[in-house]
């Protein structure tokens, strides 16, 4: 299959382009090669912008596209509309984020969506970037009336991750000593190993089959307390969880899913409640926990990645991922005052 890969040199787009080579698919990537110049010298590089700089596109063709670099509607059709007559199918990553009630007990991909009250705008932020992937999602589709596959991922992980929010707990229990954790180990939470998404999006653009699905993981009810232990064994971690209240954190104000990744307060847990039965029925399938942890721990220590604890980008959003030492010191200190209280 000839494949064209739009981004391809950051987190879940390496993914792909390592997935589509292990098929022996012929891939293509296009980016504005700003990144990961060196990676995949044997694949073919074809370098521009989304945003007027589509040129070097025209006159090819390929059999699917892949698009893991869209955040703007705009920039989403523009790039659609001109691969219309090259392509047959089209994938777009979207977000679960896309959901406008995540108290909701489950939530499938018929739920509500979020509406921009200016659809014009173009700034991605946190306000802002559930909406604009909406749109995206209608872009494409309006561009490919029924050649379009929407995978609305939740929280992608493994190798590569560029945002740090299941690396830092990672790093975090690794390093071991008492490590704060959130509310209580019964909290839902879900995940996805990016090499997932990949395999599965792959196999869906090959059967050509198109559709909105909710992608994420695991297919069984995973809690924080799992979750970390299992980090714990993987690592064999000394740490010890202290967990606190989410009323403390609150008062104290940390950011949910930002300083304390994967955590969210119960009236917004209904995001880690994802129904994916949709997906699951058209085939996909999960790597172990501690096959992705142990994936991701191996890749952390080999690269280094992440242990600045610096903000990253995603489009152009600035995010934050994980407790700084002295914050999460101070957090410590201030939570045992309180429980000897």
């Amino acid at each position: 299959m000839k494949l064209l890969i739009l981004g391809g040199t950051v987190f879940l787009g390496r993914h792909f382009v390592e997935a589509a080579l292990d098929r022996h698919y012929d891939v293509t990537l296009f980016n504005r090669g700003k990144s990961g110049n060196d990676l995949y010298p044997d694949v073919e590089k074809l370098v521009g912008d989304r945003d007027g700089g589509l040129d070097v596109l025209r006159g090819r063709t390929w059999d699917a596209v892949i698009d893991t670099s869209g955040y703007v509607p705009r920039l989403v059709g523009d790039s659609a509309r001109l691969l219309a007559d090259a392509t047959e199918h089209y994938t777009f990553i979207s977000s679960i984020s896309v959901y406008s009630d995540f108290s909701a007990e489950t939530i499938t991909e018929d739920a509500p969506t979020q509406q921009l009250e200016d659809e014009r705008v173009e700034e991605v932020s946190g306000a802002t970037y559930g909406g604009l992937k909406v749109l995206c999602e209608r872009a494409a589709e309006a561009a490919m009336p029924g050649r379009v596959l929407n995978a609305r991922a939740g929280l992608i992980v493994g190798m590569y991750d560029s945002v740090n929010r299941f690396p830092y707990w990672v790093n975090r229990i690794a390093k071991g000593g008492e490590v704060l954790v959130p509310d209580s180990p019964d909290c839902p939470v879900q995940l996805i190993n990016a090499r997932d998404i990949a395999e599965w999006s792959l196999d869906m653009a090959a059967s050509k089959s198109a559709g909105t699905f909710n992608v994420t993981g695991p297919n069984y009810r995973l809690t924080l307390g799992e979750l970390f232990e299992t980090i714990k064994d993987v690592t064999a971690s000394d740490a010890t969880f202290v967990w606190v209240s989410e009323e403390f954190l609150l008062e104290n104000e940390v950011s949910p899913f930002e300083e304390i990744p994967l955590w969210l307060p119960k009236a917004n847990q209904g995001v880690m409640n994802t129904d994916v039965r949709k997906a699951i029925d058209a085939g996909l399938t999960f790597r172990s926990l501690a096959d992705t942890t142990r994936a991701t721990y191996e890749w952390l220590q080999a690269s280094g990645a992440h242990r600045d604890n610096q903000p990253r980008k995603v489009g152009d959003l600035e995010i934050r991922s994980g407790l700084t030492p002295d914050r999460e010191a101070d957090l410590l200190a201030k939570w045992r005052a309180q429980s000897a209280n």
